[in-house]
């Protein structure tokens, strides 16, 4: 049973700098690929930013591109998601989920996370 654990969310000023967590247990994710992604209210739940365990590969959306980036630490199946320069305009609840990596939908997902940026 994969499990995701985020935390790390909270409330922030813009431009500050914040680091959610998502410590992955349950299988051997060298085949997975860990996504974080975010819903804002009133919104769709949109991708942010991806990470491929297999070939290490990462991948974000344009609207985060050169403001987030998404570390990891392999010893304990932890993916992070380190997020800069921060805008009200991130303001959301972000999840943490995974797929296998032939998959194109992600079937594991964490709890959520509340982030809240203020002008």
């Amino acid at each position: 049973q994969v499990q995701l654990l985020e935390s790390g969310g909270g409330l922030v000023q813009a431009g500050d700098s914040l680091r959610l967590n998502c410590a992955a247990s349950g299988r051997t994710f060298s085949s997975f690929v860990m996504g974080w992604f975010r819903q804002a209210p009133g919104k769709e739940r949109e991708f942010v930013a991806g990470f491929n365990w297999s070939d290490g590969t990462t991948s974000y959306a344009d609207s985060v591109k050169g403001r987030f980036t998404i570390p990891r630490d392999n010893a304990k199946n932890t993916v992070y998601l380190q997020m800069n320069s921060l805008k009200p305009e991130d303001t959301a609840v972000y999840y943490c989920a995974a797929r296998l990596k032939f998959l194109q939908k992600y079937n594991y997902w964490g709890q959520g996370t509340q982030v809240v940026v203020s002008s």
